[in-house]
């Protein structure tokens, strides 16, 4: 159980930072930091698993895919939260109201989850044997280097 709720969070993380990201490279924004960084993302991604313009034409068109599918999911989850946080006003909450609420936006990250799991394993499936561990490894590399608020961790801090 506690496997799951771990691979939940690293999951929804990456999704928060891949959208984050995409945000940021759409309006022009964080491309000097992303430089200083050596490169986008997807830049170092290119770099450390060595991908061919074939895989990373197939990416493109994988991200492009996983992107048109998720963001009705998230226009969901955006729609129930403003609803939720709405109920602030209430003089008298009703709190099966808030559960209720709290479960249709968790049902809807957990579509997420599902399609974003789904959309690593697709891109996985595009390399080879040790490009796959290099991609695996990113990946991890990824989750750990971010935490919400996509400010990467200090190496003096303590967290769990």
């Amino acid at each position: 159980m506690k496997t799951n709720k771990i691979l939940t969070i690293a999951v929804v993380l990456l999704l928060v930072v891949n959208v984050v990201m995409l945000v940021c490279m759409m309006r022009g924004r964080g491309h000097h930091e992303m430089k200083k960084q050596g490169g986008s993302p997807f830049d170092r991604m290119v770099k450390e698993l060595n991908m061919t313009e074939q895989q990373q034409t197939e990416f493109k068109k994988l991200k492009d895919e996983h992107f048109t599918a998720i963001k009705p999911v998230f226009d969901s989850v955006r729609t129930l939260k403003k609803s939720l946080f709405s109920l602030i006003k209430e003089e008298n909450l009703n709190d099966s109201l808030v559960s209720n609420y709290s479960a249709l936006i968790s049902e809807q990250r957990a579509i997420i989850d599902k399609l974003t799991i789904n959309h690593f394993r697709k891109v996985r499936a595009l390399f080879s044997g040790d490009q796959q561990k290099k991609f695996e490894d990113f990946i991890q590399k990824m989750v750990q280097r971010q935490r919400p608020g996509g400010r990467e961790k200090d190496s003096t801090e303590r967290g769990h």
